[in-house]
């Protein structure tokens, strides 16, 4: 990829078993509320937010918290923590463009499909309420894996619960380097959303396609099982 491309690749119809997607960059942006909701946690631990937040997204926040409070660092504390951040910080969060219409078009079309991501149980289901998305039937959350990513066992346990365990045509949709090189290191190609993090970082962490938001990727059709996904502007 160079440097000094654009995103204007020609429209390209790819078919996979299936698609699993991170969530937060990627489905939603939460950003602001993320924001706030460290800056109140950096305050209760003593700790600079600009620290917690230099290296906080696309990871558990179980993985967050040890770095900085053990006593802190199990579900029932960032189980609570994170049901807050709808209630609290609702209104700061937007979806990705596309990201609404993409969901309803997989559910609709009868695709596999299944969000994958490092946050709980609670928080994503308080941003589907509060931003009235579609719920996935198959969803892997933070306390679903011993490890999150980059560790590629979040999304092999996604490819499971949309029943295709042993197929490697899935694709992964994502924001960060750490959710591209899980993605990547379970054997997937991945389709990277430049919304949180520059082309360099989206490069070097091994995206297979580039894309500004979700309104470059949409749904096709579903034939014999398999679903085509058409990927528009690229980079290139």
């Amino acid at each position: 990829m160079s440097a000094t491309g654009s995103f204007s690749a020609p429209p390209q119809v790819h078919t996979f078993d299936g698609l699993l997607s991170d969530f937060d960059g990627t489905i939603i942006d939460s950003t602001d509320a993320i924001v706030k909701h460290w800056h109140k946690i950096g305050a209760e631990l003593g700790v600079d937010p600009k620290t917690i937040l230099a290296t906080s997204h696309g990871r558990r926040s179980i993985d967050v918290m040890g770095l900085y409070d053990q006593t802190k660092a199990n579900w029932d504390y960032v189980n609570y923590v994170e049901g807050r951040i709808p209630k609290e910080y609702g209104s700061d969060a937007v979806e990705i463009p596309g990201g609404r219409d993409l969901l309803t078009a997989l559910e609709s079309s009868g695709a596999r499909w299944g969000v994958v991501t490092s946050g709980t149980l609670a928080l994503i289901d308080g941003w589907l309420e509060v931003l009235g998305l579609t719920h996935p039937k198959n969803l892997v959350t933070a306390a679903d894996v011993p490890l999150g990513k980059p560790d590629p066992r979040c999304y092999l346990l996604g490819r499971k619960q949309i029943g295709l365990e042993d197929s490697t045509s899935i694709v992964v949709l994502e924001d960060a380097p750490s959710g591209i090189k899980a993605g990547k290191d379970a054997g997937f190609k991945v389709i990277a959303l430049k919304t949180t993090h520059s082309l360099e970082k989206l490069q070097e962490a091994g995206a297979d396609w580039i894309v500004e938001d979700l309104r470059s990727v949409s749904v096709k059709g579903v034939v014999d099982g398999r679903v085509q996904i058409e990927i528009s502007n690229a980079y290139q």
